[in-house]
Order: structure tokens, then C-alpha cells, then sequence
């Protein structure tokens, strides 16, 4: 067999080293001063109006360095998380904007929408902290259904968001399909529920940001599918720095299966609260927080239909699905259910 041939076996260069305790993950990156840390204030309603936050007590708690909301995040001009994917209405209108600021201004959500981010000394006096924030919190109707979310009369997630749906997309010969249906000896539906997952990688997220003084630039150490995908949304779109100014970095990451390839709120948090306050500063989740945090996949519910003739050869396949992309079209999440799902609806996958 030649060198390098198709089906020739390849050894994983990284398992010894990863296999005798030589890996080195997010929160094992080694830093050059001390760093603080971080800790997100969420919401634990579903969907409510924020009608007043109080942070004075928290400011003036023991080792607190810096406390941010919504309204820092306004006041700074910031941008808001975007969605990347250019997916439009099949009538060719624009899909609906959902904006998305790294902390939630006037309204929240979902549970564990970002509201506040504390930093102090040790993560113990930041989470203490943020004991002391009093948010007041008006509740809202809310649902959580995927298919009964998209039906008139449910709670709007967002007002100019009609029915909930974000955009109504469709790939695949419309009129082939009708004619394949029409003359079907027989038609099989079958209604799919695909149920919302977290993802649940055995490294959580985290991110470490830390500052140069000496050419005011920042490096980010975040575990990611993709440095190059988070650079410029964080540096240009957010925070608007520059991508000269923002340095990302990924060492060994332990899991990700798609969702730590999107940008999430505590990314350009942590630069921004580091270059704030002009030192390092380290966020990193426990578990429970990642399941309320992280970007979860699923979540659809399908109506599948299959016409076939008198020998049971397919003639057609029609799938209408209701994908739930939660409370805000995130950094990828469209393409999930439309370009790349939709190819897979004949397949295994």
C-alpha cells in the first residue's frame, strides 16, 4: 500500500500525552498574573420585564473590582450578539431580527439570560456579590411548547416577531413534490418529535481573557471549535476594537460537537470587564450553569409524508418542521434546521 493511501490506518499523535494527564485545557492555561474572576448574574424567569437593577451593594462588597449590566452595555454603544446565517423567507422577505445584547436590557428571555456580570478578588466574592444585585423582575406569560409556541395567541417572545416565527424557509421542487403526491398510489405520515439536548462536553465552556498594556491588546483563551469564527465577531461586530487589538486562542478541548463553534455573551464579557479593569480575568462555568447557559441543540417537532406508487417505490418526500432556536437566533443556529438539516431529512442523520 502507497504511503498516505486511502483506508490506511493513522496514529493519533495526542493520546499519550492526553492519556497521562498532559493535556491542558481552558482552565488550565498558564498566566502570567493572578486573575479574577468572573460570575454572570442570570435570570431565573422564563420571560420578564426588568423594571429596575440595583448594584450599589454589590460594588462595595469585599473584593469586588467591576460590576456591568444592561445599561453599561448601552451606555458603552456595544453591539449585540449577531446571527451569521443568511437565511431569508421563501417569499423573499428578510427573516425577523432578534437583538441580543451581552446582558439583557428592559427584558429577559429565557432562564439564565445573562442580567449582570460581577468580578472580584475570587470567584466565591464574586458569586456573593452577586447575591446583593436586586433585580426587580415583573414575570410575563411564557411558553414552552415548540409547536404550540408557533400557533396565533401564544406569548410573544419578541412583540414584532408575529406567532413566533422568526422566518419561514423552504428548500426543494414545490411543484415536483405536489405532482409526486397527486399521483400517489399511497401516502405514509408520521409525526417526529426530536427533543431538545444540551450538549454537556466533559470541559464546559470558559473563556480567559487576558490585557497587555504595552499595545493594548487583549488574548482571549476560550475552548472553541474555531478561533478564526470568533475573532471578528467579538473584536469588530461587539466590542468594535479591531481584530489587531484581539488575540484567540484554543488549546486542548475537551468536547464540543457544535455548540462551542458559536459566539456566546460571556466571550466578549470577559474582554471587555479585563480591558476594563486592566488585568486578567477567567470565567469558568460549573456544570448546572452551562445547562442553562450553553447553546442546546433540537428541539423540532416534524411532519413527515411519503408518496409511493403500487410497488412502495418513493416518489416524494414532504417534511414541515417547527424548529425551536430559542429566545434568540444565535451566531449559527439557523443554518441548523434549514441548509444543513434539510439535506439530511432522506438520510440517517
Amino acid at each position: 500500500m502507497a504511503k498516505f493511501g486511502i483506508g490506511q490506518s493513522v496514529r493519533r499523535v495526542e493520546d499519550p500525552r492526553l492519556l497521562t494527564g498532559g493535556g491542558r485545557y481552558t482552565d488550565d492555561t498558564k498566566l502570567s498574573a493572578p486573575a479574577a474572576r468572573a460570575y454572570v448574574l442570570r435570570s431565573p424567569h422564563a420571560h420578564a420585564d426588568i423594571k429596575s437593577i440595583d448594584t450599589e451593594a454589590a460594588k462595595k462588597a469585599p473584593g469586588v473590582l467591576l460590576v456591568l449590566t444592561g445599561a453599561d452595555v448601552k451606555a458603552a454603544g456595544y453591539g449585540d450578539l449577531p446571527c451569521l446565517v443568511p437565511v431569508t423567507n421563501r417569499d423573499g422577505t428578510p427573516r425577523g431580527e432578534t437583538p441580543r445584547p451581552m446582558l439583557a436590557q428592559g427584558r429577559v428571555r429565557h432562564v439564565g439570560d445573562p442580567v449582570a456580570l460581577v468580578v472580584a478578588e475570587t470567584l466565591e466574592q464574586a458569586k456573593d456579590a452577586a447575591e446583593l444585585i436586586e433585580v426587580d423582575y415583573e414575570a410575563r406569560p411564557h411558553t414552552v411548547g415548540t409547536f404550540e409556541s408557533a400557533q396565533p395567541g401564544a406569548p410573544l417572545v419578541h412583540d414584532h416577531i408575529k406567532d413566533n416565527l422568526v422566518f419561514d424557509w423552504e428548500m426543494g421542487d414545490r411543484a415536483r413534490t405536489e405532482a409526486a403526491f397527486a399521483k400517489a398510489d399511497r401516502v405514509v405520515k408520521l409525526e417526529i418529535v426530536n427533543n431538545r439536548l444540551v450538549v454537556n462536553s466533559m470541559e464546559p465552556r470558559g473563556a480567559i481573557c487576558e490585557y497587555d498594556p504595552a499595545d493594548d491588546r487583549s488574548t482571549l483563551w476560550v475552548s472553541s471549535q474555531g478561533v478564526s469564527v470568533i475573532r471578528p465577531v467579538v473584536a469588530d461586530m461587539i466590542l468594535k476594537i479591531g481584530q489587531p487589538k484581539l488575540r484567540v486562542r484554543t488549546g486542548d478541548v475537551g468536547g464540543g460537537f457544535g455548540m462551542k463553534i458559536f459566539v456566546h455573551p460571556e466571550y466578549p464579557l470577559v474582554v471587555w470587564a479585563s480591558r476594563e479593569l486592566k488585568r486578567t480575568v477567567k470565567w469558568i462555568p460549573d456544570r448546572q450553569e452551562a445547562f442553562l447557559s450553553d447553546v442546546q441543540g433540537r428541539d423540532h417537532v416534524s411532519l413527515a409524508e411519503m408518496a409511493l406508487d403500487k410497488d412502495c417505490k418513493f416518489l416524494g418526500l414532504r417534511v414541515t418542521t417547527h424548529a425551536a432556536l430559542g429566545a434568540y437566533l444565535s451566531h449559527f443556529g439557523a443554518f441548523i434546521p434549514t441548509m444543513a438539516g434539510s439535506g439530511m431529512l432522506a438520510g440517517l442523520y
